[in-house]
């Protein structure tokens, strides 16, 4: 058998079967059904472990950005870690204060904040808004001014550097609609500074996300930082710097990057320029739920033609939409390894009716019909982008702690897709 390569010690092989944490994904797909969402809370302590680590004794805040999965169970994991979260829509801000989040440690990101969001956002009392354009600082001005409370604010830079990802992911270019340039950056602190329900607590700067190589960090942080000498010389003296988020994780061969070397770098970069006792903010996404997640799914009709072959499963896009919206490369595996069988090379399809609905493309697999597949690193953007496309119901999701498992989100009844529409009551005949 070729080597198998698995995301962590959390998911392993037995006997042939595959394994979460103590919980056998074949029990778990006879209980629950499939598709089928399966989280390790040993995977995702591990990770945000990491990052404690690496921060050390060094001023921080870890804000989870909820994006990436906002299922309010595992927000509640990270919660009673003392984790801070990175939210960009009222609604993940709500499930962040429903899972128990502390609210001086949230951050509000995102280029469309609403009038409601901000008002939620300051009763609730979070850390800062990061402000992407100068109409949304002034919409926030005059918000907390009716509201009679001072807005905690940071900047987000637009540093015109090129993370080297993919371009729907990229957000730190000048071509990008996220944040300001260092100029606009400028006048927007001066302004902020003199504004009475105004309060410039941070700079922020998020480049992009599934970064591999430190190098845009290095970048973005010093032209950061030249900023920072500007405001200091106007008298403007802030108390964090947020980095985002974007780590990447390895999903096939990517080389990933060293998190304490990274946050080492970045730390001697702010001491050498007087700015050591800044808090670093850092908004992990992917790299803390990415490899803590898997998707299950069987395998309903094996399909050959002159062409090619297919399995056609029932996951699909609207499961797991990234390798339909990115062309992303995900790991499937076999959850039941038969090596008594041959090895075909297949197309791993859905039955949503578009020819994009794929998940995996020319994968050697040694399977049969109603065989499980399981794609790892499923984690990050695949519950949280899930959609009732082809009116399909949304997937259950599981939580396994080690013997145990919970149900953290139950599996949709049909009922659930239409349960906020209305039948008209009446039909008018139409005019003769």
């Amino acid at each position: 058998m070729k080597e198998i390569i698995l995301p962590n010690a959390h998911f392993s092989y037995r006997d042939g079967s595959l394994y979460c944490e103590e919980v056998s994904l074949v029990e778990l797909a006879n209980r629950y059904g499939t598709p089928l969402y399966v989280y390790s809370k040993a995977s995702l302590l591990e990770a945000f472990g990491r990052f404690q680590v690496a921060l050390g004794n060094y001023p921080h805040i870890i804000c989870y950005a909820v994006k990436a999965n906002s299922n309010i169970a595992l927000l509640q994991l990270l919660a009673r870690c003392d984790c801070g979260f990175d939210v960009v829509s009222g609604g993940e801000l709500l499930r962040v204060h429903k899972a128990g989040g502390d609210m001086n440690k949230v951050t509000f990101s995102g280029v469309g904040k609403t009038e409601e969001e901000m008002r939620l956002a300051l009763s609730l009392g979070i850390r800062s808004f990061n402000i992407e354009s100068k109409p949304e600082m002034k919409r926030l001005a005059r918000v907390a001014a009716s509201l009679r409370m001072v807005a905690p604010i940071s900047i987000r830079i637009n540093p015109d550097v090129d993370a080297h990802t993919h371009p729907y992911i990229s957000t730190g270019l000048k071509q990008n609609k996220f944040g300001v340039d260092p100029a606009t950056a400028i006048s927007l602190y001066r302004e902020a500074s003199q504004a009475p329900w105004l309060n410039p607590v941070g700079i922020d700067c998020h480049i992009g996300s599934q970064l591999t190589d430190p190098a845009p960090y290095y970048e973005s942080c010093d032209k950061v930082l030249n900023l920072l000498d500007l405001l200091r010389v106007d008298g403007i003296e802030l108390s964090h710097i947020d980095f985002g988020g974007g780590i990447g994780v390895r999903y096939r061969d990517e080389q990933t990057i060293d998190l304490n070397e990274l946050v080492d770098t970045l730390h001697q970069k702010l001491r050498a320029r007087g700015y050591e006792n800044l808090e670093m903010i850092f908004e992990p996404g992917r790299s803390l739920i990415a490899a803590a997640g898997a998707l299950l799914t069987r395998i309903q009709y094996i399909k050959h033609t002159p062409n090619k072959s297919f399995l056609i499963a029932d996951a699909s896009m609207a499961e797991m939409i990234r390798p339909a919206l990115y062309e992303a490369w995900m790991p499937i595996l076999p959850v039941e390894i038969h090596e008594d069988l041959p090895e075909h090379v297949y197309d791993i399809v859905g039955p949503v009716c578009e020819s994009s609905d794929w998940l995996g493309k020319q994968r050697a697999l040694r399977v049969k019909n109603d065989d499980l597949l399981v794609m790892t690193m499923a984690g990050a953007y695949g519950m949280s982008m899930a959609s009732r496309y082809n009116s399909r119901l949304l997937s259950a999701e599981i939580l396994v702690d080690g013997f145990q498992t919970h149900m953290i989100r139950s599996r949709d009844r049909y009922e659930n897709l239409w349960e906020n529409e209305s039948l008209l009551s009446k039909i008018d005949e139409p005019d003769s």
